[in-house]
């Protein structure tokens, strides 16, 4: 069984027991959340969400924050300027334990 879930404006198909990365969301490592945006539910009886499946609940466990790699951005004004900028993103791993249908 597997769906389709919305976090923080994204949506990711996730399956019990994969881990997946998402945007940092304001939860201790450790703890149990419940993602009740579930927009699509397959397996052997698919279920499509209008905009969201009734009763559907995926529960997920909050394993670590970091920081993704370094982005480095490097711009140029031809004559003018030249300027070297390093972004990291912060994320949440988070692992799903089971969904709920």
């Amino acid at each position: 069984m597997y769906g389709i879930v919305e976090i923080s404006g994204h949506q990711y198909r996730v399956e019990a027991g994969m881990t997946i990365d998402v945007e940092k969301l304001h939860q201790e490592a450790g703890t149990t959340i419940e993602l009740d945006k579930v927009l699509f539910v397959g397996g052997e009886k698919a279920t499509v969400g209008t905009p969201v499946v009734a009763g559907a609940k995926v529960v997920a466990e909050v394993v670590r924050h970091d920081k993704s790699r370094k982005i480095i951005v490097f711009k140029r004004k031809p004559g003018r300027y030249k300027r070297k900028n390093g972004h990291r993103q912060e994320f949440t791993t988070l692992k799903i334990k089971e969904i709920k249908a």
